[in-house]
């Protein structure tokens, strides 16, 4: 039981680098950039379930917070997680929560990819009140410019998540590192 938990800690935070490391890498098209954080966040639902994924991703937030340049851009610091576009960086928590919820408690892929799906669709909710609240803009201005630009690449992060990232679990399970099956019975 130790050696299971020292090795959740270790890849939890494996996984909390990899969000630092992918996130600041990103494509400006706008206020909010395309950035990579969301695809390694699925990713480490998928590898490590909701708990510890949703904690991977609390610490990559909290490195931020610390004022290391791991948001979009190379930004860091809390005038990024409180200003217009920090709704989003927040609302990475729900998102893992939820999508790795639904992928630890079904078995279709496809489930895995609504479970995403709904998650990144509560990210959306969240960062664009936050959005609006911080910049004065109206949903539909703020849903054009945050929002609508996204759903494509979000879409395709999620499908190269569930391919991905079911592959990554049964090769990492056939290596003991861990269990292949974590649906809830």
């Amino acid at each position: 039981m130790k050696h299971q938990t020292i090795q959740t800690l270790c890849t939890c935070g494996v996984l909390a680098a990899v969000i630092c490391v992918l996130s600041p890498l990103s494509v400006p098209i706008g206020p909010v950039p395309v950035a990579f954080a969301n695809l390694a966040i699925f990713l480490a639902v998928y590898l490590l379930g909701w708990k510890w994924g949703t904690v991977s991703c609390l610490v990559y937030l909290l490195v931020g917070l610390a004022g290391l340049p791991v948001f979009a851009g190379f930004s860091g610091g809390a005038g990024v997680l409180l200003g217009p576009t920090g709704g989003y960086l927040l609302g990475y928590l729900p998102m893992a929560l939820v999508g790795g919820w639904i992928i630890d408690h079904t078995k279709a892929k496809w489930l895995h990819g609504v479970g995403l799906a709904v998650g990144t669709a509560l990210c959306y909710l969240l960062g664009t009140a936050w959005f609006c609240w911080q910049g004065g803009y109206t949903v539909g201005a703020a849903l054009g410019l945050c929002v609508i630009p996204f759903v494509p690449f979000d879409l395709g992060k999620i499908v190269i998540a569930v391919g991905l990232g079911s592959v990554l679990r049964h090769r990492l399970a056939q290596a003991g590192f861990c269990k292949e099956e974590r649906v809830a019975r």
